[in-house]
């Protein structure tokens, strides 16, 4: 490897080269996402875009950390395999690669069985102190849980949580040999907001329901907001028969399908409520995992695996079974037709379960990394040289750990295409 050059300027001016590699690549994008929008297929355009943003701000984490430590940084890619467009600007090139599985930040002396010229041994990751070594190694990790939390946070400013006091009227049912049912003939539209019921502000659409079921034949005025109105409209529910269990059911109906409101936070407001989606779904995601990879999680996954009807009992029940990437592509396409609140959802746990993934402590992940240095920060002793681990014994795991990663991802992509999960938002 030969001497780096002199740092560039703060502002390096385009040359004729650089903007023709630019413009090709905007171009290629471009003419696949017209292609995608033209074939109806707008929605997997913009969770591809949502998941090449997530591994490139993944990989830009471990770059400026990697800068600001005055390490080289050879490359950053996006993919592995043969490389389709790329430029470089100063020491570092940037670009594409043919197999969209991820993408890398190359920082020369990852380990000790590199061989780097002398003269730019000092600038490599190994003989960096061990704090940076650590920042460089859990950036990646770091800023999916601040994607995260940003997605979280214009979730609840933008869109917000449901509320429970407020249950707007999604449509109707029809009812048996009349032209409108008791809620049509009480002046109920569809998008009506009812906030109270009786008299009494409305504290869930349960109270709601039940009061409907328990006044057959006897008028519930319900308080409803329309547009900028608010207005009083009294709806009698009619007397339904059910049979539940060989048992004749009498509840009162008035024809609505009810659908939950939801009611944006203030921006500064949210920031609480946003860390607490993100404590809840590192939560609920460190437990997924902790049961995915039990010992009977293991044993039932296997099972689904080998066995065709096992998968097929599975995917019906919805029961959780670790995803490959063509199954997260799947759901977030079913969160965006269900709406920008359900694909929010999607793409902050796919965040959370990436930023715990990667931080697992075994190599190729950065989690190995910080193990590594965390090691080799216990093994050196006050006033001795710096200890090094020495990578060629821990190859074996290494190789061993990724023989099971794609066997997972392998068997997951399985699943997902002969067996997908059912749409959890249909």
């Amino acid at each position: 490897m030969t001497l780096a050059p002199p740092a560039p300027p703060s502002v390096v001016p385009p040359t004729p080269r650089r903007t023709g590699a630019i413009v090709r690549l905007v171009l290629a994008v471009a003419a696949i996402a017209a292609l995608l929008f033209l074939s109806g297929l707008g929605d997997l355009f913009i969770v591809i875009v949502a998941i090449v943003v997530m591994v490139m701000v993944h990989e830009a984490g471990h770059f400026a950390t990697a800068k600001w430590s005055r390490m080289k940084v050879t490359e950053f890619f996006l993919g592995f395999g043969p490389r389709l467009w790329s430029v470089r600007v100063g020491e570092t090139e940037y670009g594409v690669k043919a197999i969209p599985a991820g993408g890398y930040v190359k920082i020369p002396g990852m380990t000790n069985l590199e061989e780097i010229d002398p003269v730019e041994e000092p600038r490599t990751y190994r003989q960096q102190p061990f704090h940076k070594r650590i920042i460089v190694a859990s950036a990646g990790s770091f800023m999916h849980f601040v994607m995260a939390f940003i997605l979280a946070w214009a979730a609840l400013v933008f869109v917000g949580p449901q509320s429970e006091s407020r249950a707007q009227i999604a449509g109707f049912n029809a009812f048996a040999g009349q032209a409108q049912n008791p809620a049509q003939r009480a002046g109920l539209k569809v998008g009506d907001v009812v906030v109270g019921v009786d008299g009494h502000a409305l504290k869930s659409i349960t109270q709601l329901t039940s009061a409907i079921q328990h006044s057959p034949g006897r008028p519930v005025v319900l308080e409803v907001q329309r547009g900028s109105r608010t207005l009083s409209l009294s709806v009698v529910p009619e007397r339904r028969r059910y049979l539940v269990n060989g048992r004749e059911q009498k509840s009162g109906e008035i024809g609505v399908l009810l659908g939950g409101v939801n009611v944006p936070e203030s921006p500064f407001g949210a920031i609480g409520g946003a860390g607490v989606v993100i404590a809840q779904t590192t939560s609920n995601a460190i437990t997924g995992l902790g049961h995915v990879f039990s010992p009977s999680g293991v044993a039932n996954y296997v099972h689904q695996v080998v066995s065709p009807s096992a998968a097929a009992r599975a995917a019906k029940a919805d029961a959780p079974r670790p995803e490959s990437i063509i199954g997260a592509v799947r759901t977030a396409v079913q969160g965006a037709q269900a709406g920008a609140a359900y694909l929010l959802e999607v793409l902050i746990a796919l965040n959370i379960f990436f930023g715990i993934l990667n931080m697992l402590p075994m190599l190729p992940l950065d989690g190995g990394h910080v193990a590594i240095a965390l090691y080799e920060r216990i093994r050196t002793r006050r006033g001795r040289p710096f200890y090094q681990a020495d990578a060629a014994k821990l190859a074996p795991i290494a190789y061993g750990f990724i023989v099971l990663l794609v066997l997972l991802v392998t068997s997951a992509a399985y699943l997902d295409i002969t067996h997908p999960v059912a749409n959890p938002f249909g």
